[in-house]
């Protein structure tokens, strides 16, 4: 029997919101503009972040060079890694296509982290991070449809790709005692701050119907917050290299998520898939005897 303890609830609730944004921002673009949705959801987390820090009590900064640290690292992990989704997704690209470049990152984490964190990453944790990549491959590249893809969206994508990437390592680096509410409040601010030049080149369109509200509440709750929350606790304490496998699941989770409340269809690739992902986070975090 499988005991789901926090070292396995916490990357399973960070899938499972994280997979479940990607369903929740399709409802969202459908009313609303990407840097207007974007914006209102960003400054609605800092809001409740800033509300939970005051009645917790929580430590903030206590220097100028820690405060830039965090809103550095917001800025990457959380609004150019957004911002890149966002407009990739308006440019054209299929979200199949997105989700396979953003899988990229375990791979590109790994790499970054023997070179600048001095993290070893050896032979077995290699080989999954290569299974669980073409993995997502199965999953998505069925779907993909070439025509329609955009050059610009290709490069939003990979500019997500980076951000998230360089995000992950400079938090583990320069954020390690980073008060997750107060700093989560700076980040979202900072984020926030980062949108806003992007919506003087884009026609604002926001229409406040209920897909709007419950795509809004949800982004700002369970993904700006929630899971982004989960994300910075895996991140101070694992090795990034293992934390970010768990990336590789969440396209997939998407997929399922998709399934059960989009009523996509869930192709014999969508299996295959899964199965290679999980084989290979089960190699990247297996202890060595």
């Amino acid at each position: 029997m499988v005991r789901f303890t926090p070292s396995l609830l916490l990357p399973f609730g960070f899938i499972l919101l994280y997979g479940s944004g990607f369903v929740f921002t399709k409802y969202g673009l459908t009313s609303a503009s990407p840097m207007a949705f974007l914006a209102i959801r960003f400054f609605i987390a800092f809001l409740i972040l800033c509300l939970i820090a005051y009645f917790i009590k929580a430590r903030w900064p206590s220097n100028y060079k820690e405060f830039m640290h965090i809103s550095i690292a917001g800025m990457l992990t959380v609004g150019t890694f957004s911002i890149g989704v966002f407009l990739s997704l308006a440019f054209g690209i299929s979200a199949s296509l997105s989700a396979l470049i953003i899988a990229l990152q375990p791979i590109l984490v790994s790499f970054l982290a023997i070179k600048f964190l001095g993290e070893e990453v050896n032979p077995k944790i290699w080989l999954g991070l290569l299974i669980g990549f073409f993995g997502v491959v199965f999953v998505v590249v069925m779907n993909i449809d070439m025509s329609s893809t955009k050059i610009f969206g290709v490069v939003f994508s990979i500019i997500a790709l980076l951000g998230l990437s360089f995000g992950n390592l400079y938090q583990k680096k320069y954020c390690a005692h980073m008060n997750l509410f107060a700093g989560g409040a700076i980040q979202t601010l900072s984020s926030t701050l980062l949108v806003l030049p992007f919506l003087y080149f884009e026609e604002i369109r926001v229409v406040w119907d209920s897909k709007f509200i419950i795509a809004l509440s949800y982004m700002s709750l369970g993904v700006s917050i929630g899971s982004l929350t989960l994300l910075y606790i895996m991140i101070k304490n694992g090795a990034v290299s293992k934390v970010s496998s768990i990336f590789y699941l969440v396209p997939v989770s998407a997929v399922i998520i998709s399934y059960f409340l989009l009523d996509d269809a869930l192709e014999w690739n969508v299996i295959i898939g899964i199965t290679m992902v999980i084989f290979g986070i089960i190699l990247v975090n297996k202890k060595e005897k």
